[in-house]
Parts: C-alpha cells; sequence; structure tokens
C-alpha cells in the first residue's frame, strides 16, 4: 500500500490500514497538510528510542497531535493509554489518539495541571493550531502574572 506521508510504498498491515485510514481522515477531513506529518516518529527518551506510530505537526514544527494505531484485533486498553502517556511526557503533544480503527479515543492534553479533555471528533487542523495558541498564550499570562491570567 502507498504511504503519502512517507511517499513510497508500505507493508500492507492491519495496522497500517488503521494509520493509512487516520492520516486520510486528517488529511481530507481535517485540512492537515502531509508534509506536517510524520509516520513511526522516532524520538530519544532518557536513553530509550521510541516510535510513535503517527505525529501532527504545527507550521512551526512543534508536535501537535500524537497517534497511536492498533490493528482492529488489538484492543485499545489502559496499557495503549500509558503508552501514548509516557511518550507525551517526552513529547508534551497537546493532542492525544488511540485508535485500532474500530474504536477511538481522542483527548486535548493541559499542560497546566496535568489534565485530560475527552474530545468527539478531530478538530480541524487550523481548530487545533488555533486551541494550541490560545493555551499558550493564557499559560503564558499565568506565568508572568499569577492567578488564571483573566481578569
Amino acid at each position: 500500500m502507498f504511504d503519502p506521508v512517507r511517499k513510497k510504498e508500505v507493508a500492507h498491515t492491519p495496522e497500517e490500514e488503521v494509520r493509512q485510514a487516520l492520516v486520510a481522515h486528517l488529511h481530507n477531513v481535517c485540512g492537515a497538510p502531509y508534509a506536517l506529518m510524520c509516520c513511526e516518529y522516532r524520538f530519544k527518551a532518557g536513553r530509550k528510542i521510541y516510535r510513535a506510530d503517527l505525529v501532527l505537526f504545527d507550521k512551526k514544527g512543534q508536535p501537535l497531535l500524537l497517534a497511536e494505531c492498533k490493528a482492529p484485533s488489538i484492543p485499545v486498553d489502559r496499557s495503549v493509554f500509558e503508552q501514548i502517556i509516557r511518550y507525551n511526557q517526552w513529547l508534551k503533544v497537546p493532542y492525544l489518539l488511540l485508535t485500532n480503527g474500530t474504536d477511538s479515543y481522542l483527548c486535548r492534553h493541559y499542560p497546566q495541571g496535568n489534565r485530560l479533555e475527552a474530545l468527539t471528533q478531530i478538530p480541524s487542523y487550523i481548530d487545533m493550531i488555533h486551541s494550541t495558541k490560545i493555551s499558550t498564550f493564557v499559560s503564558n499570562l499565568q506565568h508572568e502574572y499569577g492567578g488564571n491570567g483573566i481578569s
């Protein structure tokens, strides 16, 4: 099967089918550019090297969405959730998505208070960028002035 992100043929596996369906949705429905997606994103955490299934970046190269894809036969359970949380301790991504193509879970991570908010649908690429800018602005106000940054 052809992967438009990596621009090459990749092995046709159940997990890859799920990843490619997500890539297509992010591009066709959410408006995310292929050029700002990375499949099997490698990163180092301490002495270990990890590989995130899919990372979507903003236009400045900051990670925006982290996705963990599993084959449909693999349940999206606590271990998968713990995996993406562990990855996000290093990547600090605002949107986290877990999917096996049948069951999907999406949340927005707010580093202030380390809070997660469940979402029912993937926001558009523009909305993800916009909400991240607002969160950063409020966080900067909180840091600079204390309190909640709103008066």
